[in-house]
């Protein structure tokens, strides 16, 4: 019989999920994306304010998402939870620029890519609440 209801405890024959490598390294490049928007205010069309409070918190943001990514290779309870308070944050802080004009949302294009990169990030967010008994 097994001890499986020790929290953060693996079983032998329990992998770690391969998507969690997977999403941290989409979490890292999608992070370095949103350092390189906020000092160039444009990646691949997507245009954000020119105002340096903007410059600012797209690189915050970006910096949220790419620490968020590097924590989640820890395999640490504690980075798991500290990197779903980033992405939160990350999400939250997206919403205020939009709200406050510094994401531009004045096309399709524009809106259409804002309302995916805020669901990626509740997506990692939720991915990694779903694998946390896997870190330890």
């Amino acid at each position: 019989m097994t001890d499986q209801g020790i929290k953060g405890e693996q079983t032998a024959g329990e992998a770690r999920p391969r998507g969690i490598p997977f999403v941290a390294v989409l979490m890292i490049l999608f992070g370095l994306a949103e350092i390189a928007t906020g000092f160039t205010h444009n990646f691949i069309g997507l245009i954000t304010s020119r105002a340096r409070i903007s410059t600012y918190l797209s690189v915050a943001l970006g910096l949220f998402y790419f620490t968020a990514g590097l924590l989640i290779l820890t395999k640490r309870e504690w980075a798991a939870i500290t990197a779903i308070v980033l992405l939160g944050a990350d999400v939250i802080g997206r919403i205020t620029m939009v709200l406050t004009g510094l994401y531009l949302v004045n096309s399709f294009f524009q809106t259409f890519a804002m309302v995916i990169r805020t669901a990626l990030a509740v997506f990692f967010a939720i991915y990694i609440g779903l694998k946390r008994r896997f870190f330890h």
